[in-house]
């Protein structure tokens, strides 16, 4: 992928985040095109996380300088990991007084996140951040039973609220995304900012797989993301053993996570283990490889606020088939490139995967159209976007009034 640079000087920026690469996760990642994105373009990008064992680090990671903070393994989470809050105000203090930067952009409001935003408040460093958070990614690790959810779930907004209304412009992925966050009283206003894609990267390799592959005779579902509660793979295993399309068909799973074992059974007690393929996590260009072999791509989950792993799929021009939940709806067009299904509704799941499937017409033209619909969340128009917004805080007050910036991203 290429970027534009940057017509205006360059700025240092820092981006405080949690998890990021090998971390594998939908905020991680988008925190390394991001970084990677704005590198590219000219500008001096630091990125401030959680290292992957108690000691910290500096390095420079394609073209990014990374600092990794000393952090812990959490018994609740696998693969997210903790520090304390002394240590990580105590790091976020020195790296941002050697670093100086002309802005901060976090994307959680969680330990080495949360030292940020107070750091750079403290010290008048002009600060934006981007939400990825929702309750129910972290029910399932927490062990909280259903009827203290509720009110878990304000807790936890209350207190993402309390910490991101410090900062100056705070962007969600999608509008939904936005409207959730107001409806959870956030009182200040948010702008819908796409994480963006690198749309022309898995087109490139969908097109020469294709090629080679004109009409495989297996369907290939593909599902992408963690193995977790909330995705809900349960229903997409349960879907796959009600099809009636005449074509063989395979499900293929990307990703790992605390319910693999359980869904591995489940295959199994439904009898289609011998067409349900785990491939654990997978190597960059493997994953590039899956998504160009599939010929349908479906996300299940009731708690994404856009789904990379989606925008991922269509890109490779692949139709897509969502539950009809929290942002997937803004990915659909029903009919064009794919179907929205109710959220939980096996049948009515299975039937949306067999309209697509059942003929190569059909996946062709709805992948195509997928093709068309993603090409507006392109890595670099977003890029340009933040660009404005990083100048934007960095020039105002708390007054900061969001026509200003979307009349210059609408320039």
């Amino acid at each position: 992928m290429t970027s534009q640079p940057s017509s205006r000087h360059p700025l240092r920026i820092v981006i405080g985040a949690v998890m990021y690469p090998p971390d594998v996760s939908g905020a991680g990642n988008f925190g390394h095109r991001l970084a990677t994105g704005l590198a590219r373009r000219g500008h001096d990008v630091h990125v401030i996380c959680h290292a992957q064992d108690r000691h910290s680090v500096t390095v420079v990671e394609d073209g990014v300088t990374v600092h990794r903070v000393g952090s812990y393994g959490n018994p609740a989470h696998p693969t997210f990991r903790i520090n304390a809050p002394w240590q990580a105000s105590a790091a976020a203090e020195k790296l941002l007084s050697e670093i100086q930067p002309d802005v901060v952009h976090v994307q959680s409001h969680f330990y080495i996140g949360r030292a940020l935003i107070n750091t750079a408040r403290k010290h008048g460093i002009a600060l934006v951040a981007t939400n990825h958070f929702m309750p129910e990614n972290i029910f399932g690790y927490l062990r909280i039973p259903r009827m203290f959810q509720p009110s878990a779930s304000r807790l936890l907004w209350r207190n993402l609220i309390r910490h991101y209304s410090k900062a100056q412009l705070v962007t969600a992925p999608t509008p939904r995304a936005v409207q959730l966050l107001q409806d959870n009283g956030f009182p200040n206003r948010a702008m819908p900012v796409s994480c963006g894609m690198d749309v022309e990267r898995y087109r490139r390799r969908a097109r020469q797989f294709r090629k080679h592959n004109p009409d495989p005779k297996t369907r290939t579902v593909l599902f992408v993301g963690r193995l977790d509660e909330e995705k809900h793979i349960e229903d997409l295993l349960r879907a796959m053993s009600l099809l009636h399309t005449k074509a063989p068909t395979r499900l293929e799973i990307v990703g790992d996570g605390s319910r693999r074992g359980a869904f591995e059974e489940l295959a199994a007690e439904l009898g289609i283990a011998d067409r349900v393929h785990f491939a654990g996590f997978v190597s960059d260009e493997e994953l590039l490889d899956a998504y160009a072999r599939a010929d349908v791509f479906c996300m299940p989950s009731i708690a994404e606020l856009q789904s990379l792993a989606t925008m991922e799929a269509m890109s490779a021009g692949t139709p897509v088939v969502l539950a009809d939940a929290m942002a997937l709806p803004h990915l659909v067009e029903s009919g064009k490139n794919g179907w929205l299904y109710p959220p939980r509704d096996v049948h009515a799941l299975a039937k949306a995967i067999d309209e697509v499937i059942s003929d190569r017409e059909t996946i062709d033209r709805m992948g195509a159209a997928s093709e068309r619909l993603v090409s507006k969340h392109d890595i670099n128009v977003v890029l340009g976007r933040f660009e404005a917004i990083y100048r934007h805080v960095m020039d105002a007050d708390e007054s900061l009034e969001l026509e200003e910036i979307h009349a210059e991203l609408a320039s």
